[in-house]
């Protein structure tokens, strides 16, 4: 039964994990850019949900869609008025940029909010169902059904609108796209934020299962980077199954050689899939 416990662990964390990866996968699969921010983002968008609940008494799962907005504006200025200048540039000039930009935006977050641990504690939580000896926290499988959801959205948006439309033929084929008629920039700028939504949503999310401080910015970004390398760079259903897989193999590798090693054990696996299959699981080799 312990160990049906941790599966239902494992996924529950994995869902989580999946939306926090999502928006920096699609960024790197479309932008070509390595986008250091992503952590920052998701640790505004938990401040977001913090104060929207302690100020305004809204639910953090009602910040998603506040938190997403106000985060895909911010990512939407500064990829059209800064990384856009410099897209096309090598890698290393475009991940010094948003290290630039990240050192910023985290060191002004230190000076708004200081560097105190904070987390949501619900005044009316959900509470725990047990399902034949096993126990699931209702926060955290509404959390992860919000993620998913959050996932599938913009998973349908690629598929069904113009503008995602525009998106996957900008990914595939940058001059082509242009060739076509399609605003490379403009096209640039939506993706990125759309990454940055994602990122405000999953810090929304999170917010009310992990105590965030400016300081987890960097945590978030290791744990993107595992789950793409996973899960395959540039796919949003890539990101799902990364994200399940790191949140599996942290609660089973919690379970076998401790919770401090999990985090180890996670990037242990990475270096492994670097030179197994560097790819990932549904990403493709151009990636």
């Amino acid at each position: 039964m312990i160990y049906l416990q941790f599966l239902v662990n494992g996924l529950l964390l994995g869902g989580l994990y999946a939306c926090i990866a999502a928006g920096f996968s699609l960024v790197w699969g479309v932008l070509h850019i390595i986008n250091i921010l992503h952590g920052a983002f998701i640790v505004l968008g938990a401040y977001i949900a913090f104060y929207s609940y302690t100020l305004l008494g809204i639910h953090p799962f009602v910040s998603v869609i506040s938190a997403g907005l106000i985060l895909g504006v911010i990512g939407y200025v500064m990829q059209a008025t800064l990384i856009n200048r410099v897209v096309t540039k090598s890698v290393l000039i475009t991940l010094t940029l948003t290290f630039g930009l990240e050192l910023i935006l985290n060191n002004a977050m230190l000076l708004a909010f200081t560097a105190d641990f904070r987390k949501v504690v619900l005044q009316n939580p959900l509470g725990n169902a047990s399902f034949g000896g096993v126990f699931v926290p209702l926060d955290r499988l509404a959390a992860m059904v919000l993620s998913l959801l959050v996932i599938a959205a913009v998973g349908i948006t690629l598929k069904m609108t113009r503008m995602g439309r525009a998106i996957v033929a900008v990914r595939t084929d940058r001059e082509a796209a242009s060739l076509m008629g399609v605003n490379v920039a403009r096209t640039y700028a939506l993706t990125f934020a759309i990454g940055a939504m994602m990122a405000g949503a999953a810090g929304s999310l999170m917010s009310v299962i992990f105590p965030v401080s400016p300081l987890t910015g960097h945590l978030f970004l290791g744990k993107a980077f595992v789950i793409c390398v996973l899960g395959g760079i540039g796919s949003v259903a890539g990101a799902v199954i990364g994200g399940l897989a790191l949140g599996l193999i942290e609660s089973f590798g919690g379970l076998v050689f401790g919770p401090e090693n999990a985090l180890i054990l996670s990037f242990v696996l990475l270096l492994v899939l670097l030179v197994v299959r560097p790819q990932g699981i549904m990403g493709k080799k151009e990636h």
